[in-house]
């Protein structure tokens, strides 16, 4: 395959503001990272240290074999919701190696809100055991948790995609043959004692770890019977006469060595098979991406430039490279992994997208992932492209995108508007993965696009009742606050604390997040190679 020549003049003054824009962003997302993962109140953590339990940054540190990646989902879930302090969505949850096998790992932080589950915490739940489903990866849960937070119950109880869900979700997961643990180091209540019970292999810790359906408060109030929360569902209990957990564990230490000793003796599924090769590093450094963004998502640059220091060795076999300009598609290997990566250099016309469907269709059939890199305003609009069968021909890409049983990946890299978002396989699309750049914006459209819109509508009104239209003063009133609303609901932090992406990421890192969901994804067969229907051009 061609090297891709970089035109990027490390040495320029736009080059430098860029690197210097981006730096600041990505210094941003690891201060809310850090805080996220460590602003705990005094009392919460002597609490915890009195009953003898780790933090969950050290249950993650003894349970994951050392020196080895660790993959976090949704760090930043619920930020700024509730009151502001329920990081994470009150929980941890990645990707990691235990006994040299790719895990699933979902963690209650009990030093949040004593480890209640709230809305967002239950999406959340939702999205991991949607990763484990889609990829065969067995889920280890670390339980710690006082069940739902009741002031919010009717969001968190009765819907289809509600708290049942998770536990609908276990029974799919066991049929699926998929091994789910759990060690019981705090509060299993409620519902929440579910998730032991439908588990494969349960530990339990005493003194701490305890389930039951209504604990000691409800059984006093339903009951009148004094009992406590050892006495009632602690691991004796449970270990020794219900039945309901599997191994005694004497603290979280031991819990976490019985889990990793579980999984040392579970058998091993082959993974899927894709085309590889030995991997090696880009020519370029990746952290040069920092300086090829532009400080304004309006300003186009070449997604060449991206694929250049993600792709190993710089690599890549672009195709129909004259057809169709505004869409980028070819193939390339990230840390030894065959991709096929589709890019935007600009907005979708007919034909980038009938090209895009016959690349799509290629990749579906020859089994090799499929990379989006999105930074797209739309497909194009106006009479000419509607004459020339723009709706048709996008409805082509989007059915494709729809259709592919190969595993996709998107990471947004600047805008995600409109339809492009479908087109480029957003959330909507089950990429199996999705992230954002610090600089990604997201909405059915740009906040000036959106004011304009609306504005226009208001005066064709006005016109129809034959009066006259909106005053500049009204309009300046109209457009900045639809601005201000699009800004606020479409940058990367909206989007991360709303789970619409599983996180955000240093566009540094994000050749080696993609190598590692890559690894991942091969856990679960290719199931649709060579089905259907062959291959034509559109």
């Amino acid at each position: 395959m061609e090297v891709i020549e970089s035109r990027i003049d490390t040495g320029s003054d736009e080059y430098k503001a860029n690197f210097a824009a981006m730096e600041q962003m990505v210094a941003d997302l690891k201060a809310e990272l850090k805080k996220a993962r460590e602003d705990r109140s005094e009392k919460a953590r002597k609490r915890n240290a009195e009953l003898g339990k780790l933090t969950v940054q050290e249950r993650l540190d003894k349970l994951l074999d050392r020196n080895t990646p660790w993959l976090e989902i949704a760090p930043l879930a619920a930020k700024g919701m509730y009151d502001g302090k329920v990081h994470g969505a009150g929980t941890r949850a990645g990707i990691g190696i235990v006994q040299g096998r790719e895990v699933f790992v979902h963690a209650n932080d009990p030093m949040i809100k004593g480890g209640t589950v709230y809305p967002m915490g239950v999406k959340k739940t939702l999205r991991c055991q949607t990763i484990c489903m889609e990829n065969n990866l067995p889920m280890i849960m670390l339980v710690d948790s006082g069940g739902a937070y009741l002031p919010l119950q009717s969001e968190i109880f009765p819907d289809v995609d509600d708290g049942g869900r998770i536990f609908y979700n276990q029974a799919i997961i066991s049929k699926m043959n998929i091994p789910q643990l759990t060690a019981v180091m705090g509060l299993c209540t409620a519902g929440g004692a579910y998730i032991p019970a439908m588990s494969d292999h349960v530990v339990h810790v005493t003194g701490t770890g305890a389930i039951f359906l209504g604990g000691p408060p409800l059984v006093r109030a339903a009951t009148g019977e004094e009992v406590t929360a050892e006495d009632l569902g602690g691991a004796r209990v449970h270990c020794q006469e219900s039945g309901v957990s599997d191994y005694f564990a004497e603290d979280d230490e031991h819990a976490i060595q019985i889990i990793r000793d579980v999984m040392s003796l579970l058998p091993r599924q082959e993974k899927a098979t894709i085309p590889t090769r030995a991997p090696s590093e880009p020519l370029y450094d990746p952290q040069e991406i920092w300086g090829i963004v532009p400080r304004s998502i309006s300003t186009p640059y070449d997604v060449r430039e991206v694929i250049a220091r993600i792709a190993d060795g710089s690599e890549f076999l672009e195709f129909k490279a004259m057809y169709g300009p505004t869409l980028v598609c070819g193939w390339a290997y990230i840390h030894g992994y065959q991709v096929g990566i589709l890019g935007n250099n600009g907005v979708l016309f007919s034909d980038s997208s009938l090209k895009a469907t016959q690349f799509i269709s290629l990749c579906d059939r020859q089994g090799i992932p499929l990379l989006f890199l999105q930074n797209i305003n739309g497909y194009i609009i106006g009479r000419e492209y509607e004459r020339r069968g723009i709706t048709k021909d996008g409805h082509k890409m989007v059915h494709a995108v729809s259709t592919a049983t190969v595993p996709k990946f998107t990471v947004i890299i600047g805008a995600s508007f409109g339809a492009g978002n479908y087109g480029m396989c957003g959330r909507g699309y089950s990429p199996r993965f999705l992230w954002m750049w610090p600089n990604a914006q997201i909405g059915v459209m740009g906040g000036e696009q959106a004011a304009s819109v609306l504005i226009s509508v208001k005066n064709d009104q006005l016109a129809r009742e034959g009066q006259p239209p909106l005053p500049a003063e009204l309009v300046a009133g109209i457009r900045q606050p639809i601005i201000d609303s699009a800004l606020k609901e479409g940058n990367a932090y909206y989007s991360t604390a709303n789970l619409w992406d599983d996180g955000i990421v240093d566009p540094a890192r994000t050749r080696d997040v993609l190598g590692l969901a890559i690894s991942v994804s091969l856990g679960a067969p290719l199931a649709g190679r060579n089905q259907g229907h062959g291959t034509f051009r559109m």
